[in-house]
């Protein structure tokens, strides 16, 4: 009698291991053509991350024969205010596995838990467009808008509703101008104001500086001036494949009755179709805060984001976000700090809300 022999593993070929500097090239490609990947899957994030934040990053890769099959990306974030968490990845609003094979996200995600745990962070925080281990905890605070659009800016005017379409007309009326700059410190001048009026501290300068030239040829900076030439808004977009993501953005007070936000973002809009862009996406919004309503109003429907956690030293998913009522008094005070105070104090703490 012959004994009976056990099938072949099929995943016995596949191996998960960290990344090296000479996967970059082969990351980069699986990237591009993995249909879970995003911009923020990028190999470059990694080096702006510890470059500019400072937050050590553990970048994994699954091979299955010499070829990658899925990857994910993960940084840890420290700090004695916020506590610590293993993220995937600060900066990005959804990373996550990119694998092209159920076999490859699993053991992705089993050694992200292990790397967790043995780093004994508070929690392991995903960051998914796509729920992946829906028996783990979630945050639902965050939705993301997404929309096609054409390469003709007249179809694209014409599916914005009629009331935000109005608004785009009276920042073309009002004379509003673009130009493109090369250099992030103008951006940074606006952005920083931005979000000190919004009680939020800024991120470094010096992470502007690190995305702009890690991604030189998919970062496009536009400032929008009013006719008698002050800088009124600027915003920061990303390309990848044929998507366009507006992601860091600011205004000054003269751009609200100037509607200089909405002249700005139809103004991308419309050089991004003409580059081939044929997503618009928006971004990462608050349920119910001012960046949600202005989104729904051009017409973009709300995407539940499915942030998912293991919990390691804590007892429930963090909630380190403006939302938290424990923060609603320093939001408020930090409004009211100088600029150049909020502008120097703010990159010690933004650089772990991220």
């Amino acid at each position: 009698m012959i004994d009976s022999v056990a099938a072949p593993d099929p995943s016995s070929a596949l191996q998960v291991h960290p990344y090296r500097r000479e996967d970059r090239g082969r990351w980069d490609a699986f990237v591009a053509q993995c249909p879970d990947a995003t911009f923020f899957h990028r190999a470059g994030w990694l080096g702006v991350i510890e470059d500019a934040l400072g937050h050590r990053c553990h970048y994994l890769l699954a091979e299955r024969s010499g070829e990658i099959v899925g990857i994910l990306p993960l940084a840890h974030v420290r700090s004695r205010l916020f506590g610590s968490a293993l993220v995937s990845v600060p900066c990005g609003v959804y990373a996550g596995v990119a694998a092209t094979e159920p076999a490859a996200r699993d053991a992705l995600i089993d050694e992200a838990v292990r790397l967790a745990e043995a780093l004994g962070v508070d929690a392991l925080e995903m960051r998914n467009r796509h729920p992946m281990r829906p028996d783990w905890p979630t945050k639902s605070l965050y939705v993301t808008f997404r929309k096609p659009i054409s390469g003709s800016d007249e179809e694209n005017l014409k599916a914005i509703p009629r009331k935000q379409r109005a608004m785009v007309r009276k920042g073309i009326a009002a004379g509003l101008r673009s130009r493109l700059v090369s250099d992030p410190d103008l951006f940074f001048s606006i952005y920083a104001e931005s979000v000190r009026n919004l009680g939020t501290p800024v991120f470094p300068r010096r992470l502007f500086r690190c995305i702009h030239d890690a991604f030189l040829e998919e970062t496009e900076i536009s400032v929008i001036s009013a006719p008698g030439g002050e800088a009124v808004a600027a915003v920061m977009s990303f390309y990848f494949r044929d998507e366009v993501l507006p992601y860091y953005g600011g205004s000054r007070p003269a751009a609200r009755e100037l509607k200089g936000n909405d002249f700005m973002y139809w103004d991308l809009m419309c050089r991004a179709a003409a580059r081939g862009a044929r997503v618009f996406d928006y971004g990462r919004s608050k349920v119910g805060t001012g960046a949600y309503g202005f989104k729904k109003n051009w017409g973009f429907v709300p995407e539940p984001l499915h942030y998912e956690y293991h919990l390691v030293k804590a007892s429930e998913v963090p909630e380190v976000n403006p939302n938290n009522p424990k923060y609603r008094y320093f939001i408020e005070a930090w409004k009211r700090l100088p600029l150049p105070v909020a502008n120097a104090l703010g990159p010690i703490l933004a650089r772990n809300l991220v």
